[in-house]
Parts: structure tokens; sequence; C-alpha cells
């Protein structure tokens, strides 16, 4: 069974088990986080679309990281005109480890 989330404006697909790395989330490692805005339940039998969430639907799991992620360079240069800007970002993220869908 999977299901399509979602957090931090972006759509996530998730099943059991699986480790995920979304946007930053308040909390500790260990703590429990819920997503109940779920758009999409598939892969028993039948598929649930909502209209645009599924009602009663719900996915939970715990947070098993928070980190920063790779660093990406921003350099702008406008040649023969000595115009050169370099930025640096980090994007934070949390790690969440999917217990259970519910439908």
């Amino acid at each position: 069974m999977y299901a399509v989330v979602r957090t931090g404006g972006k759509q996530v697909r998730v099943s059991s088990g699986q480790a995920i790395r979304v946007e930053k989330l308040g909390g500790e490692v260990g703590d429990a986080v819920s997503f109940d805005e779920v758009l999409l339940i598939g892969g028993d039998g039948e598929t649930k679309v909502g209209q645009p969430l599924v009602s009663g639907a719900s996915v939970s799991g715990k947070i098993t990281a928070q980190g920063r992620g790779e660093k990406l360079v921003i350099f702008k240069m406008k040649r023969r005109k000595t115009y050169r800007r370099k930025q640096g970002h980090r994007q934070a993220y949390t790690e969440v480890l999917v217990d259970a869908i519910k439908a």
C-alpha cells in the first residue's frame, strides 16, 4: 500500500517502512509525526483519489534525523562588467521513517 501526501509545498509518495526526506518539521529525533493531507491512497485493489484530500486518511511516522543538505553555490556574473556575486545555500530537512498508512 502506498500514499501520496502533501508536505512542505511538495507531494511525496510514501509506503510503510520507507524513510523519506521532507522540508524541515518541528520536533526532536524520536518524536512521532502525522501527515493529514493525504491526496491519494493506492496499492491494494481500488485506488482512492481525494478531491482534493482523502477523507479520514493519515500517514504516521517517526522522526529519525534533522539535518542540512548539500551546499549549493549560486554564482552570478556579467562578462566585461566586473560584476560577480557568489552565494551559498544549504536546505534544512527532516528524515521521517513511515510507520503506517491509515485509509
